[in-house]
């Protein structure tokens, strides 16, 4: 018998427009939000991520985020002001200089032959 997937879907504690506003006015990325412990703790992350912690509507909520420590506390208190509980070293073992980086586009080469007006 095949395993069904919970089809619950997780509360957004962050709106995409609150994400935005974290990369333009405190320098944050938040890569993953509201997830659980052990997704958090991925591998597949940058070397500067956070685990942060904090409750939202009386849960216990876990963030994976880049930015300075200082900056990270300053965009969860102002979101989450008591309830951010920690900010911890998070586990990934990506370079941060070519997280999420895509190889640029070689330019078209011009045959020859072709005349150049």
């Amino acid at each position: 018998m095949m395993a069904t997937k919970s089809t619950e879907k997780k509360n957004l504690t962050w709106s995409a427009e609150e994400k935005e506003q974290c990369q333009t006015k405190y320098g944050c990325e938040i890569i993953m939000d509201n997830s659980s412990l052990e997704s958090v703790r991925t591998k597949k992350a940058p070397t500067d991520s956070y685990i942060v912690k904090y409750l939202y509507k009386d849960k216990v909520c876990f963030d994976l985020t880049r930015g300075t420590k200082v900056d990270i506390f300053d965009m969860y208190y102002d979101k989450f002001k008591s309830d951010l509980k920690s900010i911890d070293y998070g586990y990934g073992t990506i370079k941060p200089s070519i997280w999420n980086y895509q190889s640029p586009q070689a330019p078209k080469k011009k045959k020859k032959g072709q005349n150049q007006n």
